[in-house]
């Protein structure tokens, strides 16, 4: 029987992983008939798999289409594929030649993110009131508050890129400016998820192990950024491009599942390493990085089925229909309004101001990474998650049909770029998803 289970739970597996990149698929081709960008037709899909097959199939029965052996099986190569793809994403935030003035961008970044951060306080404040405890969960009250705030607060960087290019706005004003504040905001968000994860143990031995696993997964990616820039490594690159990949992941796994260890998410230490890779527009890491990102991106698709299975199964019942609502409500409101306000501060006309409140609402891929590592750390219950995938959802479909027509007709989209390309007569931008 053991012998017969070892040869069944593969085969399980490979039929599962498989099942997932086809739902990716239909989720792309939907979303591209939607006008949408293709990660919102995916994450939906995904997250909507498990939910539906346990709704068809019943609770009995389900187990038997993802008994817990293939479901964390599933988990380990949805962990690994989003650790991958993060480092790449880390990888781009970071300012570069071309960015809009200090002046617009500090006013955007500062009200595009206090703002948001305010109604996110105003969602734990919403859920303490009505006496929710399904949303509320355990957690240590500052630890739930920052988290929601943080929740509330992001714009995804590679959803928000691929609009930009399916609109042909990346070289816009607004496109540059929103693009640019994304960023930061970004970099300020995944500080504050680590305080909040830190604060998530309640004591200061929680903030001590949470401090060491910074200090670990720090110090692993200094030392990763000086091997990196060494004559030796960049030799060995040009030589052996793909097994330079393949140790750069390996660098970026181990790091994240060392700083899991030591207490604190994985999603940290991925983070890290991905800073640490030299960055600029002619860095010569750029490729290597791209195709570590590239490898973790096809892998997503099954993070997000597992995280429909896990966090949205039996969601259902308990979440509450109005903090939906209301979640989706405050989300718009603070993006909408933070991001409208701090484009008029920074000078920017008020058409263009609204074009770039309506860019400071995609959420996507990147607020599904904070969830996840939000509900990993105990932090965020699955009802609450639930009401924040769908505001996400919600306010990234918004974006496309807000923004108006794509363009004129037969005019090919622009690819936009993270990292600016150097001067040329005749510049082409590479895309990002």
């Amino acid at each position: 029987m053991d012998v017969l289970d070892s040869l069944i739970l593969p085969a399980h597996v490979a039929a599962a992983l498989v099942a997932a990149f086809l739902l990716a698929r239909a989720g792309r081709a939907a979303a591209r008939r939607l006008r949408q960008p293709e990660v919102v037709g995916e994450v939906t899909v995904g997250l909507l798999a498990g939910p539906a097959v346990l709704a068809v199939a019943g609770r009995d029965r389900f187990g038997l289409v993802l008994p817990d052996a293939v479901l964390d099986v599933l988990g380990l190569v949805g962990q690994v594929g989003l650790i991958l793809y993060l480092t790449g994403l880390a990888h781009k935030l970071g300012p570069g030649p071309g960015s809009p003035g200090r002046r617009a961008l500090s006013a955007l970044v500062v009200c595009a993110f206090v703002v948001p951060l305010g109604s996110g306080l105003l969602l734990a404040g919403f859920i303490a009131a009505t006496g929710d405890a399904a949303a509320r969960g355990g957690a240590p009250a500052p630890a739930f508050a920052l988290m929601v705030a943080v929740a509330m607060s992001i714009t995804a960087v590679p959803v928000l890129s691929r609009i930009l290019g399916d609109r042909r706005l990346g070289r816009s004003p607004e496109g540059r400016l929103a693009l640019s504040a994304a960023i930061a905001m970004d970099g300020l968000g995944w500080i504050l998820l680590v305080l909040a994860i830190g604060l998530g143990a309640g004591n200061l031995s929680g903030l001590a192990d949470a401090g060491t696993a910074l200090a670990v997964g720090g110090g692993c990616a200094l030392v990763l950024r000086q091997v990196l820039r060494t004559r030796s490594a960049r030799r060995f690159r040009e030589r052996m491009p793909a097994a330079a990949a393949v140790l750069l992941g390996c660098a970026a796994l181990g790091t994240a599942l060392a700083t899991e260890h030591l207490g604190m998410t994985a999603i940290v230490g991925a983070a890290m390493v991905g800073l640490a890779v030299p960055a600029g527009a002619l860095s010569p890491w750029a490729p290597t990085v791209a195709r570590v990102a590239g490898a973790g991106r096809r892998l997503t698709p099954v993070f997000f089925v597992v995280t429909g299975v896990t966090v949205l199964t039996g969601t259902f019942a308990s979440v509450s229909w109005t903090l939906i609502a209301v979640t989706v409500g405050l989300g718009c409101a603070g993006k909408l309004l933070g991001g409208y306000l701090g484009a008029r501060l920074g000078g920017t006309p008020p058409a263009g101001a609204r074009r770039v409140a309506v860019l400071m609402n995609t959420r996507g891929l990147t607020e599904l990474i904070v969830l996840e590592a939000g509900h990993r750390a105990g932090i965020l219950p699955a009802p609450l998650v639930l009401a924040l995938v769908v505001m996400a959802l919600v306010t990234t479909a918004m974006t496309g049909p807000l923004l108006g027509p794509a363009g004129r007709a037969g005019e090919p989209a622009e690819k936009v770029s993270l990292r600016p390309s150097p001067p040329r007569p005749v510049a082409t931008e590479g895309s990002t998803r």
